[in-house]
């Protein structure tokens, strides 16, 4: 009996360490998306300033074309009228009038040609952000389908390991059990090791000989007076459990 409770506390432990391999997989699984995620949240910012400036060149070209549209039927007029000037001092200040207008015009128009090379860049710019994102976008369903696939196979693992943890403890008197639970808690890994020729393999130091009797004799589970370790006597179907 003595060293099949041995026996299922090596195993509990081993389990207890998978277990807690998993649970950190599945905690920092999602982490690996991180990255991406905030790939993609940059884009979407980058597209709201690309479509906030592509709003405001459009409606300075639908501004300008009418601008220019009205101050071109401007100067047609004043050139009908230039016809039917009586003198010389309304001619030279219609002249002036149609000079000013075709001048403010012709910087209409050289803003009107920024205007739409600025919205050839930016159509230019949505569409290299468009190819990026199809790339990310690519990377983040590839990546989320192998990391659900991987956190299906963890989780099935860990449920299975936690039913087997279960067995384990059934067979582990409750007092053992709640020692090495105690253990686990306070100290780092193993909780349960060896003592081969009387020396402890969690803390390395020689226990007294005294224990060291009693541990041989094989009727109950002791600790290391030093580490607090659960010990046993590495021997038989035992020997290298635990020594890892």
């Amino acid at each position: 009996m003595y060293e099949k409770q041995i026996e299922q506390l090596i195993i509990l432990q081993q389990v207890d360490d998978e277990i807690l391999v998993l649970q950190d997989e599945i905690a920092k699984a999602p982490l690996e998306l991180s990255d991406l995620e905030a790939q993609m949240s940059e884009f979407d910012e980058r597209r709201i300033q690309i479509d906030e400036r592509m709003e405001i060149l459009k409606g300075q070209k639908k501004k300008l074309v009418v601008e220019i549209e009205e101050d071109a039927g401007k100067i047609k007029k004043s050139k009908n009228k230039l016809m039917m000037v009586g003198n010389t001092k309304e001619y030279h200040a219609m002249m002036r009038e149609m000079d000013s207008l075709e001048k403010l015009n012709r910087m209409r128009e050289d803003e009107q040609t920024a205007v739409n090379e600025e919205l050839v860049r930016q159509d230019d710019a949505t569409q290299s952000l468009n190819e990026e994102m199809s790339g990310v976008k690519e990377q983040y369903a590839t990546l989320k389908t192998t990391l659900d696939e991987r956190l299906e196979e963890a989780q099935k693992r860990l449920d299975s390991l936690t039913r087997k943890r279960k067995k384990a403890c059934k067979v582990v008197p409750p007092p053992i059990l709640g020692r090495y639970e105690f253990i686990r808690e306070r100290m780092e890994n193993p909780v349960i090791v060896p003592v081969t020729e009387a020396v402890c393999h969690g803390c390395h130091i020689m226990i007294p000989p005294q224990i060291f009797n009693e541990l041989q004799k094989g009727q109950q589970i002791l600790s290391c007076p030093n580490c607090q370790r659960l010990i046993y006597w590495q021997q038989g179907s035992l020997a290298g459990s635990g020594d890892e």
